[in-house]
């Protein structure tokens, strides 16, 4: 299992894995505009996740999540802040990015 310091080094590990694609987290499904995609919980998987903690800002506080689908044939990346700052998503989005 890879180990980053940083989340900029994440990003770029993750690329060069082949997480190529910015997925963005809506209400009940992540989307990918450079592909004009919507997957919703069932259509994609984590494959990894990595946790980043600022101490001194807790806006600072952010998750990287390395996702894939077979479906959709394409592997992203999703930076979700975490605690008070996260998103609103629903249940099924919940469960999944647990």
């Amino acid at each position: 299992m890879q180990h980053y310091k940083t989340l900029i080094e994440a990003l770029e590990g993750l690329k060069n894995d082949g997480y190529t694609e910015d997925f963005n987290l809506k209400e009940s499904c992540i989307v990918c505009h450079g592909k004009n995609l919507q997957l919703f919980h069932d259509d994609f998987e984590i494959d990894n996740t990595f946790r980043f903690d600022n101490d001194t800002d807790p806006a600072d506080q952010s998750i990287v999540y390395a996702i894939s689908s077979d479906k959709y044939h394409v592997k992203g990346i999703l930076v979700n802040s975490y605690g008070i700052y996260s998103d609103d998503t629903t249940n099924e989005m919940l469960e999944k990015l647990k």
